[in-house]
């Protein structure tokens, strides 16, 4: 774009955002959006696909993200600002319109992971009331409909405070997901040291759709990517981190190293304590399903009348972290002047930027109702898997990035090794493109109408530049998108 056409960024708006976070909060950031409702909301669908060797998606899964994660760290230590996957893409195509697709891609990637995160924390709220003998028995779609509604609200609330409120905030939650995730392996170990369980089924394929070994555990293993991302969010958060060339490589490393850690025991354990029947059905419990595994593993113990409530504060997690996320980026796109200059509006006060945080909400609230009133249609497995699919176009878009600003000579502090850029953006595709016909169709429609709705607002702004302002629409610093 050339220098008459940039203006300066809108007047009374230049209110920049605090750099609240150190490696330990960013560990903590990285693994509690990896861990959160991923686990819970997707587990017992893969193990209907594909049985005993449920922690085999998991693995698959770990390695496509791993692959994607060296890209994002050399990318974010040659570029350390807030835009992400926009910038990137930006800087290695320069189209302004395709470089907005990407970044609302990731804005509709967190609205839709929060949205499944505020389902999953309904169910499982829901079933520890039955569980404790609280309800006689798990109410419909309309009352989770409208607990999710009620959590994405109180979301905004605690967003609405600031940054470093939701940050401290999420340390709490993450230790309290680990726990609740911990009690998952213990239980399933104590199974098996008591002779309930059967380790041997971890070596069990179960077809139980006829879709053969490659379908199922490729169907599976683009399901379980929605438990592997969250890595990526916290490129978004590099303004806000002291250093982040210095910690980010190792931090996000360690982080999903512990995450697929944990998904592994958490597998074992499953399966350790179903029987291959309870396997084939379990997908029917939804974000219920690992509740189901500590009710039947612990017996004697009163472990599953805590459990539920264990995991509603952890995937409640996921869903702050990913709001936190989304309102950030459209703030960013907002200053921009890409979106309406509203959604880049800060408090004053708390440095929130409080119209992207009402703006992302009132879309998840859409987006939860919508999917609910399809009755039909399974509203956690559609959710997730639109999330997942939104991210693995945004990921094939950001490998193929990586390897286009290898030819800038800027240094940077990582490099990812040889082609793992190009093989992560191959499987990526496959991932994608192999298991489309096995989707519910809702999940195209999810995902192209929010896109829609981005694209609907793009165009308004360029009617708006165009005609008020007389100057183009496109990114006047793609380098400070998010500060």
């Amino acid at each position: 774009m050339s220098a008459n056409t940039i203006e300066s960024q809108p007047q009374g708006e230049n209110l920049e955002l605090k750099r609240v976070m150190g490696p330990k909060l960013l560990l903590l950031f990285i693994v509690g959006d990896i861990l959160g409702a991923g686990v819970y909301a997707v587990t017992g669908q893969m193990a209907g696909l594909v049985g005993g060797v449920v922690w085999l998606p998991f693995l698959l899964a770990f390695v496509v993200a791993t692959l994607t994660a060296l890209s994002y760290l050399e990318l974010v230590t040659k570029y350390p600002q807030a835009a992400g996957a926009a910038l990137y893409t930006h800087k290695a195509f320069g189209i302004h319109f395709v470089t907005f697709l990407v970044a609302f891609a990731v804005v509709c990637s967190g609205i839709t992971s929060a949205s499944t995160s505020a389902n999953v924390l309904a169910q499982n709220l829901t079933g520890g009331l039955v569980v404790n003998g609280w309800l006689d028995a798990l109410p419909g779609t309309g009352v989770i409909t409208a607990i999710a509604m009620g959590f994405m609200v109180l979301l905004a609330l605690i967003n609405l405070r600031g940054v470093g409120e939701s940050v401290k905030f999420n340390v709490v939650l993450t230790l309290i997901e680990m726990t609740a995730l911990a009690i998952v392996i213990g239980v399933g170990f104590w199974a098996m040291a008591r002779g309930d369980g059967d380790f041997s089924r971890i070596t069990t394929f179960n077809d139980v759709g006829d879709k053969g070994m490659f379908m199922a555990i490729t169907l599976a293993t683009s399901i379980a990517f929605f438990a592997m991302v969250g890595f990526e969010d916290s490129v978004n958060m590099v303004e806000e981190c002291h250093e982040p060339q210095k910690i980010f490589p190792r931090t996000m490393l360690t982080g999903l190293g512990i995450a697929v850690l944990i998904y592994m025991l958490v597998a074992l354990a499953v399966v350790a304590v179903l029987t291959p029947g309870e396997l084939e059905t379990i997908n029917e419990s939804e974000g219920r399903a690992l509740l189901e595994v500590v009710s039947k593993g612990s017996p004697d113990f009163p472990i599953d009348k805590v459990f539920p409530f264990l995991a509603v504060f952890a995937v409640a997690n996921t869903a702050l972290i990913n709001m936190l996320m989304a309102s950030r980026l459209l703030y960013g796109l907002a200053r921009q002047d890409v979106l309406p200059r509203s959604l880049g509006k800060v408090s004053p006060r708390t440095r929130a930027p409080w119209v992207g945080i009402l703006f992302s909400t009132v879309l998840a609230l859409g987006l939860i109702g919508y999917v609910a009133s399809q009755s039909d249609s399974p509203v956690v497995t559609n959710l997730s898997t639109t999330t997942a699919l939104l991210l693995l176009a945004v990921f094939t878009v950001v490998n193929v990035a990586c390897l286009v600003l290898r030819r800038d000579p800027g240094e940077g502090f990582f490099r990812s090794p040889g082609p793992t850029p190009v093989l992560a953006a191959l499987l990526s595709i496959a991932l994608i493109a192999i298991p489309w016909g096995q989707r519910e169709a809702i999940v195209y429609q999810v995902a192209a109408g929010m896109l829609v709705i981005g694209v609907v607002l793009w165009v308004l702004t360029w009617l708006t530049n165009r005609g008020v302002r007389a100057k183009k629409t496109g990114f006047r610093d793609i380098d400070h998108l998010g500060e």
